[in-house]
């Protein structure tokens, strides 16, 4: 799950990181009020809010001089459509704004967490060269970002977060802030349940002090049972309404941009299921994992989600029933298509668990389904079947 800015700014707060006092706002009367509250002289900055990145570099961003021009900022901000790398061609339109006081920035660097699966530790990243182009110097000189794994059972090492703030070039006072913030970062990463953790940049400022003007958490979904104070922060106009309907069925949905549905049990078949598709020349439109229990209904749900996006020429099912039986997800692909009247081509791929029974269920059906014989034959014919 991710959040705003503002919304990780508050956790971050909670845990002793030092931010810029700020207030998120949603019309352009009320920005300009609360920068005079935010301090008399400005600047200020003011900042759409929306979950992506790259907002500055695509007019998102910006500094106010006095308090009309923060409103004049805010006015042209919110409802617009902003574009970035992040949110593809079709952009993604602001409906809030955070207002927050600007700052001397001296350096801007980089600082991060996740979950480094190799190594199974938190991992801290982090580099010199933060700001608007940390993907160029990922990209091109990914020996200036550098990384320190974290022992899960003693945390981060004060000498840790001190190796870490000599490398970043820090010095004198400055090595004790980041240690306090460093800490406080980690503690948030753990204590919250955090996928990821990124702080771009954080500043020096021209009095020398450390900040953190920009914050970005996303979550586990599979641990906001612990946390509903967070899972209350979900802004479902940011998510594609597919994925929250996907989600009121414990279905795994992700929107990609080809015109073959997938529906698939469990994620690494789904994966797999994708690269075949690819490999024989189609594009996957999605990434749909209905699990290994899934009941009729569920499948059912899962056609009509998968039917619901117009791009969408073909379906490939690609079943190995374990714990999932083969007839069962016959029965649901038969009523699914039924309901929903389907006329895209549908392809079949049954094996494991009452196999026999799922295909003579399909072929009983009076359905139009081709049936196939391993992934290689599936993707072949789903495929062609699009084409």
């Amino acid at each position: 799950m991710n959040i705003h800015e503002y919304q990780a700014k508050e956790i971050l707060r909670k845990f002793g990181v030092v931010v810029p006092d700020g207030q998120v706002c949603y019309n352009s009367n009320s920005a300009r009020d609360w920068a005079k509250r935010l301090n008399e002289k400005g600047p200020w900055v003011v900042k759409a809010q929306i979950h992506a990145g790259g907002r500055g570099k695509g007019g998102g961003v910006k500094l106010a001089r006095t308090p009309d021009e923060v409103k004049a900022i805010a006015r042209d901000i919110l409802g617009m459509t902003l574009v970035t790398h992040q949110t593809g061609p079709e952009g993604k339109v602001v409906k809030r704004v955070l207002v927050e006081n600007g700052c001397n920035i001296a350096r801007e660097l980089y600082v991060s967490m996740l979950v480094d699966r190799a190594t199974s530790k938190v991992t801290l990243m982090a580099s010199a060269e933060g700001g608007m182009d940390i993907e160029e110097v990922a990209a091109k000189t990914p020996e200036r970002i550098f990384f320190e794994a974290i022992d899960p059972q003693t945390g981060l090492m004060p000498f840790q977060a001190r190796k870490v703030a000599f490398r970043l070039g820090l010095e004198g006072k400055q090595i004790k802030q980041a240690t306090q913030i460093l800490t406080g970062l980690y503690r948030a990463f753990v204590e919250s349940d955090c996928s990821l953790l990124e702080i771009n940049p954080m500043v020096v400022t021209a009095e020398g002090d450390l900040l953190c003007i920009d914050a970005k958490l996303n979550f586990d979904d599979n641990a906001l049972f612990r946390h509903r104070n967070i899972r209350d922060l979900r802004d479902y106009d940011e998510e594609d309404p597919n994925e929250i309907e996907a989600s009121q069925y414990d279905l795994s949905y992700i929107a990609l941009d080809g015109n073959i549905g997938c529906l698939v049990n469990g994620a690494g078949l789904a994966m797999a299921t994708m690269d075949i598709i690819k490999h024989y020349g189609g594009d996957p439109a999605n990434f749909l994992d209905v699990g290994g229990g899934a009941t009729i209904e569920r499948v059912t749900e899962a056609f009509k989600i998968i039917l619901s996006d117009e791009k969408v020429k073909g379906i490939l099912v690609n079943i190995f029933g374990g714990i999932m039986k083969c007839d069962v997800i016959a029965t649901g692909i038969v009523e699914a298509a039924k309901q929903t009247g389907i006329k895209v081509p549908l392809v079949v791929r049954l094996e494991g668990t009452n196999v026999e029974k799922g295909k003579k269920i399909l072929a009983e059906s009076g359905l139009n389904i081709i049936a196939a014989d391993g992934m290689a034959d599936a993707a072949e014919k789903i495929v062609k079947a699009v084409s």
